[in-house]
């Protein structure tokens, strides 16, 4: 769908006005409230800063070009991310021959200033991990670490030893396969795990389902090694600013999230977006594996860049309170909901018997029995302001989503009838869209959200459900993005699922 560019004052204007709005509606927000109470927080776990360099081969050991690959100081990232409503971060540079010891002398000290300047904002530490493997260079996963005294130690222990394009040149061992299996088992094994999600699956795939460098199988190798710390992937991919010009006006041939080969669909990698798919294949098998939105922010694209700033598109929305270790705990628990253009701000899904007060949300499980009546209950707001482009779009559907659990899990991960099954098996053929709901389905309640509530009967077999929405009334699956289309007029998001678990008895 390719549709006009902005039409508006210079971007400079507009993203003072958009920040000066934005900011002025954090401070209002109840501090006591935010440091008790669960809420949803938006974040964004995908940063680069000027610490993610290039390197000068032509002196030996090779020497960091500090801004070689990146643009911007972490507070200037962390400004810019509070300034469209980001509550939290996670600084993700990437390596290189010696990153390791650049991140531990130079970059998180920096990082330490910037939480004491901006304390508003979560940040934490972390990195782009390169894979190690065959051509790791097109393998990518963000790597979070808790907040902990001895956090950046922790990550140069992994990095210095484990990233794939550590060492002057990297060791032989980090061609194999293997050698991430090793570095997971390490990363399990540090005092403080750490949480990883693979970024841009599907970036360099030759076509629809035809992937290259991350495969379905390497996401079950990896999840089954460090059940604990693989927890999912990036749905809704950086760079969706590489279809506009600086002026905000639309870039013929620009592709939105920079998929060479095959595009995005409405900006989400095809292993998220494709009902039946990736996704849907993982999730029936009872996995909890999570899908999130990034910036992958490396420069603006009013500097010439692809990006958006950390929050301006994509928001990672997390039910957590207001400090490091709850939001660290809510996204290991899949308390996740996904969203690009700030089309939503709130979304709870609740899966209920009949009659309950209380039911389960995203990541939970609902152990039910047969006879069990169960109701869905749904809220969703959707705020009625300008997002990060001067629009204000409107939810126009939501599609409810129901796949079948055909594999047995255990204690929440993936089981031994799983580890038999095709490893790298991308379909779900059970799963489908059961209901959509339009803007005449939901009623608006006093506080400006919206609420549904629907009967799901009775089930016989385990099950997930899931969430999509958008402002395409009409789209009933996400397109292929076209060369030059317009992020903003585009928008989805995702639910992370709800399970529920037939009982024996």
């Amino acid at each position: 769908m390719t549709t006009p560019g902005i039409s508006r004052l210079s971007a400079g204007l507009m993203l003072l006005l958009l920040a000066g709005c934005q900011q002025q509606s954090a401070k209002t927000l109840p501090a006591a409230e935010l440091a008790v109470k669960p809420q949803w927080l938006a974040g964004d776990h995908h940063v680069h800063t000027h610490y993610s360099v290039k390197w000068d081969n032509s002196v030996f050991p090779p020497k960091p070009i500090l801004g070689g690959d990146a643009k911007y100081s972490i507070e200037h990232n962390a400004r810019m991310a509070a300034a469209f409503g980001l509550r939290w971060m996670v600084i993700t540079d990437h390596g290189g021959p010696n990153r390791a010891r650049l991140a531990l002398e130079q970059a998180y000290p920096e990082l330490l200033a910037s939480r004491a300047a901006l304390p508003q904002i979560l940040q934490f530490y972390g990195m782009e991990f390169d894979v190690p493997g065959n051509s790791p260079g097109g393998r990518h996963a963000s790597l979070i670490m808790p907040k902990t005294p001895t956090e950046a130690q922790q990550l140069f222990q992994i990095e210095s030893r484990f990233n794939g394009r550590q060492g002057v040149p990297p060791g032989p061992e980090k061609a194999e396969d293997s050698f991430m299996l090793k570095a997971l088992q390490a990363m399990a094994a540090l005092p403080d795990t750490p949480l990883l999600l693979v970024n841009h699956p599907a970036r360099l795939a030759k076509g629809l389902r035809q992937y290259f460098k991350v495969t379905p199988k390497q996401l079950r190798d990896w999840q089954d090694t460090a059940p604990g710390v693989v927890i999912g992937m990036s749905g809704a991919e950086g760079h969706q600013a590489a279809t506009l010009n600086p002026d905000g006006s639309s870039k013929a041939g620009g592709i939105r999230g920079e998929y060479p080969d095959h595009p995005t669909y409405g900006g989400y990698d095809q292993m998220t977006a494709r009902l039946g798919g990736v996704w849907d294949s993982l999730l029936a098998e009872g996995r909890r594996w999570w899908v999130t939105g990034v910036s992958d922010s490396h420069g603006h694209y009013t500097d010439g860049w692809a990006d958006f700033w950390p929050g301006q598109y994509a928001k990672t929305y997390v039910l957590a309170q207001q400090d490091y270790a709850s939001i660290f705990a809510a996204l290991k628990a899949g308390k996740i909901f996904v969203t690009t253009g700030d089309l939503i701000s709130a979304l709870d899904l609740t899966v209920a018997v009949k009659g309950a007060a209380q039911g389960v949300g995203a990541g939970e499980t609902l152990k039910v029995k047969a006879n069990d009546e169960l109701v869905l209950r749904l809220s969703f707001r959707d705020p009625d302001a300008p997002n990060g482009g001067g629009f204000n779009p409107q939810v126009a559907r939501i599609d409810l989503i129901r796949g079948l659990i055909t594999s047995t899990a255990a204690n929440g991960q993936a089981g031994d009838q799983s580890r038999a099954a095709d490893r790298n098996n991308d379909e779900a053929p059970a799963t489908k869209v059961s209901q959509r709901w339009y803007a005449g389905d939901w009623r608006i309640q006093s506080d400006g959200s919206a609420m549904l509530e629907w009967p799901l009967g009775r089930i016989n077999q385990s099950q997930y459900l899931r969430l999509r929405g958008t402002n395409q009334r009409d789209e009933l699956e996400p397109a292929p993005d076209q060369p030059g289309e317009n992020p903003w007029h585009d928008l989805w998001f995702y639910s992370n699922p709800v399970y529920l678990q037939l009982s024996a008895n």
